[in-house]
């Protein structure tokens, strides 16, 4: 028997189904609510309590702690898989067979290439723009090398729009950097994986022969797949209410980016840094940080510890821990920034006051830390996240647009004024 909610306004009662996921999440069905009740809405800032749509992609459990991406665990995907393997289960739904996927590789490879015209966007940029601003220009000016808008009923174009972006995207945010750093741009090398290429364009230096470093590019492939999708954030969400519009791929994904920008989102990890940087710059006393962050009272916070989702511990924050450290004792690299990091992990992890609010480290925090022990400078650690996020972005704007939904257009609650008459600018 199906289950269903019933609403009572002003003594009228309406009956709306109720939908169960396949994990047993439930959702009262409301599509039809303002057409029953004569114009009654609901409203929820944020959408905390509200479901957008339907997905089969990924699936979160923030009390548990579990993140899967179609069924399968973070944690057997960070361990077995590589992060494009990961990029076609998302995208595609299931794990590529190995013809599969060296069709897919071979196929992202072929596409690298960048229209030499891309560069002269990408001179018109000072180095001190940010490069989250480049790399959403940037990704919004493929549109303009490829105009023609995706036939989503063909298997075919959707496939080919997506090995397009896979392989270019990474390009772009190399790119970005090495502008920064005043670097001459590098398109890598297709005899590479894709992970160990990105390192290498973002890395080599013209007068050097570039040597791939194994722990190094395996702490990127674990970071990729940590955050290759999260279910529906801000960026997520953005992606799919803009493409609700039939905009392309290339131009939704544009769009996500300037919504993973924010501070409150994909900028979590350079937060991360610029507290560990401002700590360093006051001496460097974690202890007083520590009880700081115990005050009440006093507005500081440490950022990177916690999660608004995961309530007891953060999936990935596991992961990465154990190859941050890996990353650290390899490099040999002496950082007052990152020990100043590890002292305040420590403490969190056995404090009573961390341990009893479950303010943990979290994924962003040990990002942060492999980002800058790497040599990336600290404001394209949010160009790092859309890396990641890439095909989680795609495989959702792929969902929504496959499953034909409808334009997004949320409604409003109007607290402004009521019926006034137009003055004449002569009576004001």
């Amino acid at each position: 028997m199906s289950k269903i909610a019933t609403l009572e306004i002003d003594g009228n009662k309406y009956e709306f189904p109720i939908i169960e996921g396949t994990e047993n999440e439930l959702g009262i069905d409301i599509k039809t609510l303002r057409a029953v009740t004569g114009g009654v809405t609901t409203i929820d800032p944020g959408y905390k309590n509200t479901g957008s749509c339907e997905s089969a992609i990924t699936f979160l459990d923030g009390e548990k702690g579990i993140l899967r991406y179609r069924g399968y665990s973070i944690e057997e995907l960070a361990d077995k898989a590589d992060f494009l393997e990961v990029c076609y289960l998302l995208i595609f739904g299931e794990l590529p067979t190995a013809e599969q996927l060296e069709k897919f590789d071979k196929d992202i490879k072929e596409e690298s290439q960048v229209d030499e015209d891309m560069k002269k966007i990408l001179d018109g940029f000072p180095k001190s723009a940010h490069p989250m601003g480049v790399l959403s220009s940037l990704t919004s000016a493929l549109i303009a090398f490829n105009p023609g808008s995706v036939d989503v009923d063909s298997e075919e174009a959707m496939y080919g729009a997506i090995v397009k972006i896979l392989a270019k995207f990474p390009v772009l945010a190399a790119w970005t950097m090495r502008k920064k750093k005043s670097l001459p741009l590098d398109y890598g090398d297709n005899s590479l994986g894709y992970v160990e290429n990105l390192h290498k364009m973002m890395f080599s230096r013209p007068n050097q022969t570039y040597e791939a470093n194994k722990i190094v590019n395996d702490a990127l492939d674990k970071l990729l797949i940590l955050h290759a999708d999260h279910e529906q954030n801000c960026s997520t969400s953005t992606v799919r209410i803009v493409g609700s519009s039939h905009a392309g791929l290339f131009a939704s994904l544009s769009a996500g980016i300037s919504a993973l920008w924010g501070p409150l989102h994909g900028g979590a990890n350079q937060a991360v840094i610029e507290m560990l940087e401002a700590i360093r710059e006051d001496g460097g006393d974690t202890a007083k940080y520590i009880a700081k962050a115990k005050d009440k009272n006093d507005p500081f916070r440490l950022m990177g510890f916690g999660h608004r989702v995961y309530k007891n511990f953060d999936p990935r924050a596991k992961i990465i821990k154990k190859s941050a450290e890996e990353v650290l004792g390899d490099l040999g690299i002496e950082d007052p920034v990152l020990d100043i990091a590890k002292g305040l992990a420590e403490v969190a992890l056995k404090d009573e006051y961390f341990v009893q609010r479950k303010l943990y480290p979290n994924v962003d925090f040990y990002s942060g830390i492999i980002y800058r022990a790497l040599g990336i400078p600290t404001d394209m650690f949010t160009v790092m996240f859309a890396l990641g996020r890439l095909p989680g972005w795609i495989a959702q704007w792929r969902e929504m647009r496959l499953r034909k939904e409808p334009i997004g257009r949320p409604r409003q609650i109007y607290i402004g004024e009521n019926y006034r008459v137009f003055k004449p600018i002569s009576e004001r």
